[in-house]
């Protein structure tokens, strides 16, 4: 099986993106041993250290698990993998980042919801910059990213820390993919307009227009996004 040898750059990201890949392509099936770590860092074109750090980080996300004497075997990820994987697994299975949007969709209306409950004053302050930090930004990627951060303070505001532990799985899942994604944020002001909305009704305490602006930001970004991919 022929498998194109890595750089020395970043070995153990690149691994770990690698391994990842091939897992969940099936080129590894669940349930299998990997081959003896000697024969996989040769067709990997790495040494035995970079290998063994690819697989703590694969053994944390619940990918493969490594015991002494048996070897590495790789894990049923769909019944014990973490949300780590979600953007290899968007790579892999397109079909997955439905199932991310819908979670988006419906976190994205409690946190809001919660967060024009819970916001103080410094929170609203906060938003209300980071609004208007979108619409100055100088860049696309710049702009996704003022906007990735809107949604973490928005999760903030909400006082409750697992809002913005999931939040920050589910930006963690979208960041790598940013570039495919681009579309909604081609204009830093008309992307600021369509957070505007969701920061006036969190700062203003009003729950139900807070739900609403929350899930038509949601919806509509995820046309764009969608309608970009095609």
């Amino acid at each position: 099986m022929s498998v194109e040898p890595i750089s020395r750059e970043s070995a153990v990201d690149q691994l770990e993106r690698r391994l990842q890949e091939d897992i969940l392509g099936g080129r590894y099936a669940v349930g299998t041993l990997l081959p003896p770590e000697r024969e996989l860092a040769a067709r990997y074109g790495v040494n035995r250290n970079t290998l063994k750090h690819a697989f703590v980080r694969l053994v944390q996300v619940g990918l493969v698990e490594t015991r002494h004497g048996v070897g590495t075997r790789v894990r049923d990820f769909h019944r014990l993998g973490s949300a780590d994987l979600l953007p290899a697994l968007v790579v892999a299975y397109p079909a997955w980042l439905a199932e991310v949007f819908e979670v988006r969709q419906s976190v994205g209306a409690l946190i809001a919801v919660r967060a024009a409950t819970e916001s103080s004053a410094e929170d609203h302050a906060n938003l209300r910059r980071q609004v208007q930090a979108v619409g100055a930004a100088q860049s696309v990627d710049d702009t996704q990213l003022a906007d990735a951060e809107f949604h973490r303070l928005l999760a903030v505001a909400s006082r409750n820390r697992v809002y913005t532990l999931l939040t920050n799985t589910l930006l963690n899942a979208y960041l790598p993919l940013r570039a495919a994604l681009s579309k909604p944020f081609q204009d830093a002001k008309v992307a600021a307009a369509r957070l505007e909305p969701l920061a006036e009704a969190v700062c203003a305490r009003d729950t139900q227009a807070a739900r609403e602006a929350s899930e038509a930001y949601m919806a509509e970004t995820e046309r764009l996004m969608t309608a970009g991919l095609t």
